[in-house]
């Protein structure tokens, strides 16, 4: 499937690439370098995990060209269960196999000829953010980790509720279970249009609107990316916490990307209050949550480049 939302500058490569994670699914991604690379020497290479619920031709294509042009060889992925990588049922969403899917990425790029497997970094976008976070952990090879609108998706699902409404959020998932078993198949109900929109319907809150501006409209539209997961997933999401050891990335650095209007910023300010040093964050002015998605003149891919180059 094409559709990228941004058009590949002249001088970058783009390779699509496939390649099992450890539960032997398939994963499909995208090596992105530039075209008078020598591919007999080693470079660094980063990873760039895509939202929660998108795909790699929405954001992560908009890192790898920039990020191809500052001399790294750029890996970016379809979660499974998404896009073109493999897993059935679709729409599935694992907190497990997500975070794994960054370790299988390490995987792969550390057996290219053309990658330096002392110098491999990650970059998670939104719910990205929480796996790549999650992974970097417990998987040193992972060498430095940049979190750019961060959601912490274990966290999300619960959003603040207190413990009457989790319990009413639990009955009614396991309910749907039943209705899924019986049916043999999960619900999955798309959040956005099977066809990009003009404009952003008016009756739609903040910060759905937020969402829509992206994902419903050409700026971002992807029709394997309709937002959302199966309706049980939320139980997987509910019964994890993904950053409960973040300070244990220490002595490795983290690096905080936000946004100044962005609605996600509480997500990024706690995981960063709970990491240990080496550690930063780095406010982009004027920029919602999905600025950083694709926006080239708010992304910061200057200080993500210097970042990965200084730390790697």
């Amino acid at each position: 499937m094409s559709g990228h939302i941004l058009e590949l500058s002249p001088n970058i490569a783009r390779k699509t690439v496939v390649y099992k994670n450890r539960y032997g699914l398939d994963i499909t991604g995208e090596l992105y370098f530039e075209k008078n690379t020598n591919l007999a020497q080693k470079h660094p290479a980063l990873i760039v995990g895509a939202p929660y619920g998108g795909v790699k031709e929405q954001g992560p294509c908009v890192y790898g060209n920039e990020l191809a042009k500052e001399g790294f060889i750029v890996l970016t992925f379809d979660q499974s269960f998404m896009g073109d990588s493999a897993g059935f049922p679709r729409h599935l969403s694992s907190p497990d196999i997500f975070t794994e899917n960054f370790s299988a990425a390490v995987d792969f790029l550390g057996l290219q000829p053309f990658v330096d497997r002392e110098k491999i970094g990650v970059i998670g976008i939104c719910g990205s953010g929480g796996f790549a976070l999650s992974a970097a952990q417990c998987d040193t090879r992972i060498k430095a980790v940049a979190a750019v609108s961060m959601y912490d998706m274990s966290a999300a699902v619960r959003g603040g509720m207190d413990a009457e409404s989790i319990q009413e959020t639990k009955e009614r998932l396991s309910r749907q279970r039943w209705i899924d078993a019986e049916n043999g198949y999960p619900e999955y109900v798309p959040g956005f249009p099977e066809h990009p929109i003009e404009a952003v319907p008016a009756y739609i809150p903040e910060p759905g609107a937020e969402w829509f501006r992206f994902y419903a409209l050409k700026r971002g539209y992807h029709p394997n990316a309709r937002g959302g997961f199966t309706t049980t997933s939320d139980l997987a999401m509910m019964n994890s916490k993904l950053l409960d050891y973040i300070d244990e990335i220490s002595p490795r650095p983290i690096l905080f990307v936000v946004g100044d209007r962005a609605h996600s910023r509480f997500f990024s300010d706690n995981a960063y209050a709970a990491a240990k040093e080496p550690k930063e964050m780095y406010v982009v002015e004027d920029a919602e949550h999905i600025d950083l998605y694709d926006r080239r003149d708010r992304i910061p891919f200057g200080k993500l480049a210097d970042f990965f180059q200084n730390n790697m």
